[in-house]
Order: C-alpha cells, then sequence, then structure tokens
C-alpha cells in the first residue's frame, strides 16, 4: 500500500519524517496486453488481501467483489490470454483465430507454470504462439514503459488506508492510460 520512497528532500538541518503505512498483505496486481498495430491497451487486476482462515472475505478487502481478489496464478493468465486472443465464452473446442497472434511474455513464474504448459496446445491450434522474452530484459517488453509511467508518475498517491480504494485507484488509472494510448 505504500511504495518507498525513491528520493526527496528537505530544508538543512530538518529531518524529513515520512509516514509509513504497513501493507500487510495488502497489494493490486495487474496483468496487462499492449497491441502494437492499434495501440490498445487491456489489464486485469486482482486486490490481495491479507490471508484469513476464514471463507469469509476478510476485513481488509471490504468493497470488493469475490471476482476482484485474488493473485494472478494460471487460471487467471490462461483465462486472459483467450481474452486477448478474442476467443467467446461460448466458443467451440477448435475455434481458430482469423489472424495468428503472438503474445510476448516476461518469464514469471505463472508464465512457465504446468498449466500454462499444458494450455499452450489449444493455443497453438487457435494461432496463438507464446513468446518468451529473455530473462532480465525489460527493456525488451514494450508494455514496460507503460507500467512505469503509471507507477511513477500518475499514481500521485499511493498511500491509501482501503484496499478498495487502492484497487480502484489502479483501475482508474490504467483505464485512463489505455484511453491516452488510442
Amino acid at each position: 500500500m505504500t511504495a518507498s520512497t525513491n528520493y526527496s528532500w528537505s530544508p538543512v538541518g530538518e529531518r524529513l519524517y515520512i509516514p509509513y503505512e504497513a501493507p500487510q498483505g495488502r497489494r493490486v496486481n495487474a496483468i496487462g496486453a499492449l497491441f502494437h498495430h492499434s495501440r490498445r491497451f487491456e489489464f486485469l487486476t486482482r486486490a490481495k488481501a491479507p490471508k484469513c482462515k476464514k471463507k469469509l472475505i476478510p476485513k481488509a478487502a471490504e468493497g470488493l467483489e469475490v471476482s476482484e481478489l485474488g493473485t494472478l496464478d494460471a487460471a487467471v493468465v490462461i483465462a486472459f490470454f483467450w481474452r486477448i486472443a478474442g476467443r467467446p465464452n461460448d466458443a467451440p473446442e477448435n475455434w481458430r483465430r482469423d489472424k495468428p497472434l503472438v503474445i510476448v511474455i516476461d518469464n514469471y513464474s505463472v508464465h512457465h507454470s504446468q498449466d500454462v504448459k499444458n494450455e499452450q496446445l489449444k493455443f497453438r491450434a487457435a494461432d496463438i504462439d507464446l513468446f518468451f522474452l529473455p530473462s532480465y530484459s525489460p527493456e525488451l517488453s514494450a508494455i514496460e514503459p507503460v507500467w512505469h509511467d503509471v507507477k511513477q508518475h500518475r499514481m500521485r498517491r499511493r498511500s491509501l488506508d482501503k484496499l478498495v480504494d487502492l484497487k480502484r485507484a489502479v483501475d482508474l488509472l490504467l483505464s485512463e492510460k489505455a484511453s491516452s494510448l488510442r
């Protein structure tokens, strides 16, 4: 919920105090796709609340729908890939794109999960290929400047009291970024 301070200043002789609110397991993760030909940007976010032994939504996640909570696990990533490929929800098993699609992805551990590997055969049959960037090469990713701009320049207020407020702020900023790219 609170990002570390990269740099700051204060008058000579005065000490700068920056309040810190412990995130306590609260965060928002995002996955996105940037289409070169149309400059279209699509994204999906999930809010992560502290673990709770009860099955009910923890107090930290009040105001969020169950569908907005969780991590970006293999099932979420696979569903996102199908969504950006344009596959309808009621598509037949042998659905195929009209034009080939290459999805360029980094080496996030979920991208290499067994579930994603198993789904790759279905992706290939639908004319979708996954292209993995070399490790530790964010400069090769066209979407990295989008993430950088949103995190470092557009998100002016980073310290929010509620997880729902953080999720709404991230969603709003990403939506604005998507509109500005068109």
